[in-house]
């Protein structure tokens, strides 16, 4: 039988890992199997309820992340993430909900998985230990310095996602490391390290459970007010929202309706004038300009409808 002595590299691991506060064990849980499900349910929720207070405590650190994006964004950036395992799939996931979303396009946020897309619902084995598969990851998407990459790793030690910021750094794009440890490696490399630290799990290293809800908050914040920092919305309407099925057509008029209180008639008027631009239909309707004009007015306000509207009444 082999031992963990004949193999230093593991037992040099295994040391790391007990360091850190997401693998920690939690004597008080040593017997949650024998609770009941309404008790264990309980613990769980108990659990969870901490989260929105540890990343309550890191909301400058955010806030700066998120100006940062933005700026670089506005002049043309992506916004790419990258991890493995669960913070990989939470990447890829907020990338994806972009485009219906903000009416992005599928190239301006990005996620990147360790191990590529199959990893996204199988374990890729060795993928997320690999610095140079990230870089390679970046290599392919012809990353720029005007993009922001955000390394997401519980532990924040993960090598891929250290090596997407060290990759990025290095080639001048602004970097931003999440993790749930504090002093982590992931945020030493990063231009915005932030550590959401929200203690042991509830099944000891499963950190999918509030390391992962803690990364899912972290990730919403990042991408909606980045957007909202962009134009994309109009006070707390979504309206860039891409109506490409009935819901989010239905969505749209409603979005309308809400942002002018025109009529039924009218807003299908506005919207069939404008090609079904959510945000070109209410300038149509709240500045009395034709859809030609509704066009020109957010092109030189860079898609901020709010600025359109100021610009079109200082006509």
């Amino acid at each position: 039988m082999t031992s963990t002595a004949d193999h230093p590299h593991y037992a040099e691991l295994r040391a790391e890992l007990d360091g850190l506060t997401t693998e920690a064990f939690r004597p008080d849980l040593a017997e949650i199997d024998r609770r009941s499900t309404l008790d264990i349910a309980r613990t769980m929720n108990d659990e969870d309820a901490t989260v929105p207070a540890a990343v309550a405590r890191r909301l400058p650190e955010i806030a700066a992340a998120i100006d940062a994006t933005a700026a670089r964004m506005a002049r043309g950036g992506r916004l790419v993430y990258a991890g493995a395992g669960t913070a990989g799939r939470l990447g890829v996931l907020d990338a994806s909900e972009c485009p219906p979303t903000f009416n992005t396009d599928p190239s301006e946020v990005l996620g990147l998985i360790a191990g590529g897309p199959s990893a996204l619902v199988t374990a890729v084995e060795g993928a997320e230990d690999s610095k140079e598969f990230a870089a390679e990851d970046l290599t392919a998407i012809k990353l720029t310095e005007q993009d922001t990459v955000v390394g997401i790793s519980a532990s924040g030690r993960t090598p891929y996602a250290i090596g997407a910021v060290e990759h990025a750094r290095a080639r001048g794009a602004l970097t931003i490391g999440l993790s749930c440890n504090a002093g982590s490696a992931l945020a030493a490399a990063s231009e915005h390290g932030i550590e959401i630290v929200v203690g042991p799990e509830l099944l000891t290293g499963s950190t999918r459970l509030k390391a992962g809800t803690a990364q899912k908050l972290v990730l919403n914040m990042l991408s909606t007010i980045t957007m909202i920092r962009l134009g994309k919305t109009y006070g707390n309407l979504m309206v860039d929202v891409r109506a490409s099925n009935d819901k989010l057509r239905a969505r749209s008029r409603r979005i309308v309706a809400l942002a002018t209180g025109a009529t039924d008639t009218e807003i299908e008027t506005a919207l069939a004038i404008t090609d079904g631009e959510v945000k070109n239909a209410i300038l149509t309707l709240l500045a009395g300009v034709d859809g030609p004009a509704a066009a020109r007015l957010l092109a030189a306000s860079d898609g901020h409808l709010r600025a359109a509207l100021e610009a079109a009444r200082a006509r």
